[in-house]
């Protein structure tokens, strides 16, 4: 078992995370019918298009400050129970607007619940503020210029996530450029619906430390090449990749194959509930399904933390409370 390993997850969506018991209490208080999405405690879907419609279902319930600073608290209070010392929540302050509660009060309910959850564990935890590609450049860089302008100190990287398939990187170089001005670490995600070349567009127009999924690199070996030699690291949210059909099963999942040849890689849950996982499950999976040692485990954690969207200071802390529960620091 894996439980007594530390962890940390920087790749995680915030309403991709609702607890299915909370979506119901939530779904009871509105009066929401859930039984086109929720059944027997699972999110029923079947394929990409039901997936985001199921996670719209889910994200409706959720329409105040107080309900966000639930939802919050409760994926913490989740993940520090299954010995989590970090996490980064991917939001978009876009939806805050959309269901009419505002981006700051959206934003307020989310740190709330952060600092609830931090008061109660000592867990440790940022925001990555993202745009959703697939509602056009314009809505990415307003997302960046929010994020800048907001300037909480809680909110530490940007993101570029929802269909990958719609428009050119390019399209949307500018709002790293913002983001990028402001601060912001910068990650996006690439390589998981499209191929490696999506991977090697993310390189060259937005130059992140971070991709996230990013596991299609794989099939250009100069891509890879150029993954190594720049140090950037891949998001990997193996139980989603299987979930939405990118490999079908882990015997052909490229995790393995990417840190071997020297990719800097980690593991994340992406949307856990939605894929009948977690972030304590990936690990599991880790070590069961890709035969990692804990050592080896411990390394892709280690990987996580050293690329932390975080302050110097933070960063050390968190490393040497990882280092000393590994014994590294012996």
């Amino acid at each position: 078992m894996t439980h007594q390993l530390l962890k940390a997850e920087i790749h995680c969506h915030l309403e991709g995370a609702a607890p299915p018991a909370l979506v119901l209490e939530q779904a009871r208080k509105y009066d929401v019918d859930t039984s086109a999405f929720l059944r027997d405690g699972a999110y029923v879907w079947n394929d990409f298009a039901e997936f985001i419609r199921c996670y719209d279902d889910v994200a409706q319930v959720f329409k105040t400050e107080e309900d966000y600073a639930a939802l919050a608290e409760a994926y913490l209070l989740e993940l520090a129970g299954e010995n989590t010392i970090y996490s980064e929540l991917i939001i978009s302050p876009d939806h805050g607007d959309r269901i009419g509660l505002g981006a700051d009060a959206y934003l307020s309910g989310i740190t709330e619940g952060m600092r609830r959850a931090k008061e109660k564990t000592g867990i440790e935890a940022r925001i990555i503020v993202t745009g959703e590609r697939h509602f056009g450049p314009e809505s990415v860089i307003a997302a960046a210029e929010y994020a800048a302008r907001v300037r909480h100190p809680l909110i530490t990287g940007f993101n570029m996530a929802g269909e990958e398939r719609m428009g050119r990187v390019a399209d949307y170089a500018r709002a790293f450029d913002i983001a990028r001005d402001a601060g912001l670490g910068l990650t996006i995600h690439a390589g998981e619906v499209c191929g490696a070349f999506s991977v090697a567009d993310a390189l060259d127009l937005v130059k992140p430390q971070r991709i996230g999924h990013g596991v299609r690199a794989i099939e250009d070996a100069a891509v890879v090449e150029r993954l190594v030699e720049l140090g950037t690291v891949l998001e990997v949210c193996p139980g989603s990749n299987i979930a939405l059909s990118v490999y079908p099963d882990f015997a052909s999942h490229p995790l393995k194959r990417l840190r071997d040849a020297g990719v800097r890689v980690c593991i994340s849950s992406d949307d856990p509930p939605f894929f009948a996982t977690s972030l304590a499950q990936e690990y599991e999976i880790a070590r069961h399904a890709f035969g990692l040692s804990d050592a080896e485990i411990n390394a892709l954690t280690r990987t996580a933390l050293e690329a932390a969207f975080v302050d110097e200071e933070t960063r050390s802390s968190l490393l040497a409370r990882f280092d000393a529960s590994t014994g590294a620091a012996a």
